[in-house]
Order: C-alpha cells, then sequence, then structure tokens
C-alpha cells in the first residue's frame, strides 16, 4: 500500500516543491543557528579581549604614576645634593680666600 503514496508524492509537483522549500527551510534554519552561535562566541570572545585591555591600560597608568613619582623623587634628592656641593665649595672657596 505505501508503493502507490510513494510514486503518487513523486509525481504531484506541489509535494516536490513543498518538500524542496521545507528543506531548504530547515538548512536556512541551521545556517542561522549556527551563524548566530558564532556570532554570540565571538562577541564574548572581543568582550574578554576588551576586559583585558582594559586591564592592562589600568596597569599602564599606575605604572606611570609610579614612574612619575619616582623621577620627582630623583629631582628632589638631585636638587639637596647640588645645594650641598653648592654649600660645600661656597665654604672651600671662603676657607681659599
Amino acid at each position: 500500500m505505501s508503493q502507490p503514496a510513494i510514486g503518487l508524492a513523486a509525481t504531484d509537483p506541489a509535494g516536490v516543491w513543498a518538500a524542496a522549500i521545507g528543506t531548504a527551510g530547515v538548512f536556512v534554519l541551521l545556517i542561522v543557528l549556527v551563524w548566530q552561535i558564532a556570532a554570540t562566541w565571538r562577541a564574548r570572545m572581543l568582550a574578554a579581549r576588551e576586559e583585558q585591555y582594559k586591564e592592562l591600560a589600568r596597569k599602564y597608568a599606575e605604572l606611570l604614576e609610579d614612574n612619575v613619582e619616582l623621577h620627582r623623587r630623583s629631582i628632589e634628592e638631585l636638587t639637596t645634593a647640588r645645594r650641598s656641593i653648592n654649600s660645600m665649595e661656597q665654604k672651600l672657596m671662603r676657607e681659599v680666600e
């Protein structure tokens, strides 16, 4: 009994078109699903990378602040050393005179 139904479905143009459209619809649905999953995964990876860049920028800003502070301290120490050397030079010059 199933033999005539198979033959009838193969000769029915509406059934062939319906099967083709249904199959194409399933493939389009699968493609869209895979595409969306890939887009979501990519967005998550980009968000994670963005967080890493933010963390790196924050660490860089902290290191830059530390470097500026060390530079300021070095300048203060050099200024103090110059004053001390100038004072000693002046004392030596007075003693020589």
